[in-house]
């Protein structure tokens, strides 16, 4: 039995007739870039969200590089974010001449610790930007609270559905930032991404920035990007949109499944697993655990034995070479380094069936000799 990290056959099989029919519109329409298609996702976007406006762009790494660009982040200016994330959360920042500043994160949830934040809050910071991470909303309450007037990003890039105190991931700050990349929740066929956001004035900026900074054809107020999102990738994410909350809750069961199959095999001393705040929607993008000891060895044993696995993420932002510039050293962020030598993450996708599950934390148990 063959368990790939992640397996989209069965979910791509079941829409595929959808899926021809809205190709088949765009085809029909020529309507290859922005057009129709982008503009009724973008409604139906933001009404997921919670959010008056949605702008779609090419993609989660763009996405939060045009909010940045459209709060005037640029040389001088820090934002503060965390270290344990994917590498555009913080080479947004960096693109712009501005300083990337690392928080540490919490042990549990590997969200960004809000009393690090406050920790590093001055003159040049223009922004704060917190990951959603895994699929589980940072503790926006307390980040809201320290940051006074500074605008909050949401990096909610593995995060579409999840919420926190009844409040949806993306709606929480200024301005959320998404994915569409074909591993998250809600993924389309190749890249792209969107915005969310209850601001105006800022959608208004944005719209122009992801075509150049262009309000009028020629016309350039800002220099802006080309970051449009295509037709074709709209309507598709249009077929599977109405489907998203089935998979994430099915997300959720797995996960379930897997605690109560951890605390059976006795494994609960050798694994931590996932944590899970009381007021919050977890839409388990990813199922991560930590393994005490010889991470690496299982994961071997666990590609052996047919079971994907990966590590997000193997080397925290702030150790990256390309980022040796800002002189942090190991030891630094001692919670963020401790993660990643720990962290690895287990199959989760919502047609996982029970028996798969049962073959992973089986052959874990096997491995640790259970």
């Amino acid at each position: 039995m063959q368990i790939p990290l992640l397996d989209l056959s069965e979910q791509n099989a079941l829409l595929r007739p959808e899926i021809e029919a809205a190709l088949g519109r765009i085809l029909d329409s020529n309507s290859f870039i922005l057009g129709a298609e982008v503009d009724a996702l973008e409604k139906e976007l933001a009404e997921y969200c919670n959010t008056r406006f949605a702008i779609g762009c090419a993609s989660g790494s763009d996405a939060i590089l045009l909010v940045l660009m459209a709060l005037g982040v640029g040389p001088g200016d820090e934002v503060i974010t965390t270290p344990f994330s994917f590498f555009a959360t913080a080479s947004a920042i960096a693109r712009l001449g501005a300083r990337p500043v690392f928080a540490d994160i919490q042990p549990d949830t590997f969200n960004i610790d809000p009393q690090c934040i406050s920790e590093l809050i001055n003159d040049r910071t223009k922004a704060i930007e917190p990951v959603h991470l895994f699929g589980q909303c940072a503790d926006m309450t307390e980040i809201l609270e320290i940051a006074g007037e500074i605008p909050i990003v949401e990096d909610a890039a593995q995060a579409i559905g999840a919420e926190l105190a009844g409040k949806r991931a993306g709606s929480i700050g200024l301005a959320g930032c998404f994915s569409f990349y074909p591993s998250k929740n809600l993924g389309g066929m190749g890249d792209g991404g969107f915005i969310s956001t209850n601001d105006e004035e800022l959608r208004e900026k944005l719209l122009a920035l992801r075509v150049h900074g262009s309000k009028k054809r020629y016309e350039h107020t800002w220099i802006g990007l080309n970051s449009r999102l295509d037709g074709f990738q709209a309507a598709v994410l249009r077929v599977k949109l109405p489907h998203l909350d089935k998979w994430s809750d099915a997300r959720k069961s797995n996960a379930d499944r897997y605690r109560d199959l951890f605390t059976e095999f006795g494994l609960n001393d050798l694994i931590v697993l996932p944590a899970e705040r009381p007021d919050s929607r977890h839409i388990y993008n990813q199922y991560v655990i930590r393994v005490v000891e010889r991470r690496d060895s299982l994961r071997e044993y666990l590609s052996q034995n047919g079971i994907g696995t990966d590590i997000y993420y193997p080397i925290p932002l702030h150790l990256q070479q390309c980022f040796s510039y800002l002189n942090y050293r190991r030891g630094d962020l001692p919670v963020a380094e401790k993660a990643a030598d720990e962290v690895l993450a287990l199959p989760v996708y919502p047609e996982l069936r029970p028996e798969q599950q049962l073959k992973v934390v089986e052959t874990i148990a096997r491995f640790f000799g259970r």
